[in-house]
């Protein structure tokens, strides 16, 4: 299967402590891969890292052909807006804006760079699609406030999803979510790769999520295990 994300030999230092040790990894193209292990372990490092956030010290990485870490600063910023996706703990949503707003923003942001030829009503259309797919069409006008905290996750899925990313990273993203909407949540990542042939690595405590994927990898110490 072809591959979407090959890192090799990453390493990544905050002074004195050594915080990944010679990380590879690959994930194919459409594969749902979880990452878990202890608080301390290097997987939200490992993630930023991948999704292009932080440099390594050490090490190659390629997604999706590309190695974006060879990329300048205006270029690597115009590849993680085009081909990466992301959803964290905390959403981040703009508050002032409505759901709908928020999941056209990058789509927006690309269009104002030239880097998108789409209209802002093919934005808007798109953003209602992906809204529809996370079942949130119904709530597209509310503002954050508005709506619970899995319907803003989900809206913040959406927004990650809006430039047809090649991967989606998600940090932690049920936990903050009750019993019920984390399931809710678990069971869209699987729809959404199902729907878009989306590759996703997830970070996550939740095991039984990260039993639900197609690999569970554990870390500690900064390193596979």
């Amino acid at each position: 299967m072809c591959a979407m994300i090959e890192c090799c030999g990453i390493n990544k230092y905050y002074g004195n402590i050594h915080v990944l040790k010679d990380i590879s990894l690959t994930v194919a193209k459409g594969e749902i891969v979880s990452i878990v292990g202890a608080s301390g372990a290097g997987k939200s490092t490992l993630l930023q890292i991948l999704g292009t956030l932080l440099l390594p010290e050490s090490g190659t990485l390629k997604i999706d052909g590309t190695e974006p870490l060879s990329l300048d600063g205006k270029r690597l910023s115009a590849f993680r807006n085009s081909r990466i996706g992301f959803v964290f703990q905390f959403h981040h949503l703009l508050p002032e804006f409505t759901a709908l707003e928020n999941v056209m923003m990058p789509a927006l942001i690309a269009v104002a760079d030239r880097r998108s030829t789409l209209t802002e009503r093919a934005v808007r259309e798109k953003s209602m699609d992906i809204l529809s797919a996370v079942g949130l069409e119904a709530r597209a006008s509310h503002r954050p406030s508005q709506l619970s905290g899995g319907e803003q996750q989900r809206v913040a899925i959406a927004r990650a999803l809006i430039n047809t990313p090649a991967v989606l990273f998600a940090d932690e993203p049920s936990g903050n979510l009750d019993s019920k909407t984390k399931n809710e949540l678990h069971n869209l990542f699987f729809d959404l790769r199902k729907r878009f042939g989306q590759t996703i690595v997830i970070v996550t405590h939740d095991r039984e999520l990260a039993a639900r994927s197609d690999r569970m990898l554990e870390m500690r110490d900064g390193e596979f295990v």
